[in-house]
């Protein structure tokens, strides 16, 4: 495994490391599907175990992924590891209880002190904003930002992160939050951030900024694992069941697209893992990518897209195969 440091946050992290988004479950938030099916929690702690004998130290979670069932399992590892030698996150923001806000700052405190409880640890080492809605008007803005640090002063956590979905949204709030590491949504297919008037890894770099980037593996779709005659379905409280990307036409379209990748590096999916994993890393030494898992195999398919990374050439061949430019 190879390590990276998450900028001036100095967590030392595995290039690869966990996101444990699928292992909270299924779970709706307003009506809407926001989990995962498919988990089982004895899997889940078995890749975690697993992840750990790879040299996997950065577990990423929310307060949201399962309405704490993610944080839960998560206790139930820490209980058999060294805590000193792993990076926790959690976030906050999308569940917001009774609150009128989830960024309402005596929300903020009891969320965290919720997720202390159900990981079994006294201290986060990285807790992220989850979003960049502060309210009408940004209302508890300014407030949510004070109550972060205050809680930083306290021990409860050591580093604040900053995650969002858009890059106005994060040139908005990031002079107030003052975060220094930033997540976000980026694979090889492209998006607004790695774009010229909008490229968020140019803008972290020159902030001395962490980068945590999820969905490197476009939830399996970079992967070529579902067949476009028998588009999978999925179970309520998944979030992948409204994505129009597992259409047949989407399907065969990506499959398409990955045919230059399979002659290049390789057509087994394990192949295709590397490639996507990489790619997403090629784009920051200051990054690290946190693809999911539901077990100890998939754990170890990630680890083994670890400290083999691309060409600027192989970069630029997979940015023309999938993106077209």
């Amino acid at each position: 495994m190879e390590y990276r440091v998450l900028g001036r946050s100095g967590l030392r992290v595995s290039e690869v490391s966990l996101g444990c988004w699928a292992i909270g479950g299924p779970s709706w938030r307003d009506g809407e599907a926001v989990g995962w099916t498919g988990n089982d929690d004895a899997a889940s702690l078995a890749g975690l175990k697993r992840a750990f004998e790879l040299g996997i130290n950065h577990f990423d979670t929310a307060d949201v992924y399962g309405d704490g069932h993610s944080e839960r399992v998560i206790g139930r590892f820490l209980k058999e590891v060294p805590r000193d030698e792993l990076v926790i996150a959690s976030k906050v923001g999308w569940f917001r209880g009774t609150a009128p806000n989830a960024m309402q700052p005596l929300h903020i405190r009891h969320q965290l002190e919720q997720t202390l409880l159900n990981l079994g640890t006294d201290y986060l080492d990285l807790h992220y904003f989850h979003n960049t809605n502060f309210g009408p008007d940004d209302l508890y803005l300014e407030e949510a930002a004070d109550t972060m640090r205050e809680l930083r002063k306290e021990g409860k956590l050591r580093v604040i992160g900053q995650s969002g979905y858009g890059y106005r949204d994060f040139m908005r709030v990031c002079p107030v939050t003052r975060p220094d590491v930033l997540q976000f949504h980026y694979n090889a297919f492209g998006n607004e951030f790695d774009k010229p008037d909008t490229n968020l890894f140019r803008w972290a770099e020159a902030n001395g900024l962490g980068i945590v980037l999820f969905g490197p593996l476009a939830q399996g779709l970079l992967l070529d694992k579902f067949d476009p005659e028998q588009p999978p379905r999925f179970g309520e409280g998944d979030v992948r069941a409204s994505n129009s990307a597992y259409t047949k036409e989407r399907l065969l379209d990506i499959r398409r697209r990955l045919q230059p990748l399979k002659e290049r590096f390789g057509s087994e999916a394990q192949d295709l893992v590397r490639t996507a994993l990489q790619f997403a890393l090629a784009q920051s030494p200051n990054a690290c990518v946190i693809p999911g898992f539901k077990n100890a195999a998939q754990v170890e398919s990630n680890a083994r897209g670890a400290g083999s990374p691309l060409s600027a050439e192989d970069v630029a061949f997979v940015r023309g195969a999938l993106q077209g430019a």
